[in-house]
């Protein structure tokens, strides 16, 4: 775990329903909408070709809403005649997906609509109806799980010491729109309340598990669980229970507040965009990190190869003079 600022790249995975996305060479900004659509219930089937007396080859010519537009109900889809006009008008909300050979339409209700926003201040290097996939220069910190969706906002301190914990009493709607640094852990009435109040995401040492259970279900896993629901974001920077910070992270931290970041749940990472330097970007291994409250075992020091010899030479027991 170590803060590196070069040239990284950042997917974004696109539901089923895209009607929009950046386009590549597009230069974009970290938080600016690179792809929108809709999700869509199960389609209906409403009679065209036989309900206007045409053959299915000329009901395209009839159309007056072209195919994958969205429409409301008593929107005109199709339309002969002047005198005793006939038309086929669209019964629910939703979109136009299909006519088929048959001369039929298909329009399926939309249940729900989404965005997905840029992690990166850079330049869109793919894109398609999978993923758009975006490149640039950022300050970076991996972590070790992140949960929740994609956040976006002003990096802010929330604690005065690397191995302090994050008080709920901090959190208020002052801080909405921010990605909070919650030092060595955060509970799980800490989430709650930052995503009441608008937070945007916290980023801490560790999170005890059954607070992660208590926020995301029982069905949480320690190797994270992004997503695109209304939930908290959460980045776990070196594990669970309770893990205070080296100095080496704590410290840019300081000197990385107020600027713009953003937290990317599907590779655990934390992008800071800031023209900052950083004095030790590399960080030591953390001297302790404790599980549950418990101190975690750590590896016996090596001992000098000549000292590790004499140790396990048994010593011979000397004669007994007769």
């Amino acid at each position: 775990m170590s803060w590196r600022r070069e040239r990284w790249s950042a997917d974004h995975s696109l539901p089923i329903g895209v009607t929009k996305r950046a386009q590549v060479g597009e230069l974009v900004r970290a938080g600016d909408i690179i792809a929108a659509g809709a999700t869509l219930a199960g389609a209906l089937r409403v009679s065209g070709a036989r309900r206007l007396g045409l053959s299915p080859t000329d009901l395209e010519r009839e159309l007056r809403v072209r195919v994958g537009s969205d429409v409301v109900a008593g929107t005109v889809l199709a339309r002969v005649g002047r005198r005793f006009p006939r038309s086929v008008t669209a019964p629910i909300d939703g979109r136009l997906l299909h006519v088929t050979v048959d001369g039929d339409l298909y329009i399926a209700p939309i249940v729900d609509r989404w965005t997905v926003r840029a992690t990166l201040d850079g330049v869109v290097s793919r894109s398609d109806d999978a993923v758009v996939e975006i490149e640039g220069e950022a300050w970076c910190l991996r972590a070790a799980a992140a949960y929740g969706p994609d956040a976006v906002g002003e990096l802010t301190l929330g604690v005065d010491g690397p191995d302090a914990d994050l008080a709920p009493a901090r959190i208020d709607v002052r801080l909405s729109g921010r990605i909070i640094v919650g030092g060595a852990r955060v509970s799980a009435e800490v989430i709650t309340r930052a995503h009441a109040c608008g937070v945007a995401g916290l980023v801490a040492g560790a999170v005890p598990p059954a607070g992660l259970r208590v926020v995301y279900g029982d069905a949480v896993t320690a190797s994270g669980s992004p997503g695109r629901d209304d939930r908290p974001t959460v980045l776990c920077l070196m594990g669970f229970g309770s893990g205070a910070l080296p100095q080496a992270v704590y410290e840019p931290f300081a000197a990385l507040a107020g600027a713009r970041a953003t937290i990317h749940t599907a590779s655990a990472r934390l992008f800071v965009f800031s023209a900052a330097s950083l004095d030790r970007p590399e960080v030591p291994p953390p001297d302790r990190v404790r599980k549950d409250d418990a101190p975690v075992a750590t590896a016996p020091a090596e001992r000098p190869e000549a000292e590790a010899e004499e140790g396990d030479v048994e010593e011979e027991e000397p004669a007994s003079g007769r």
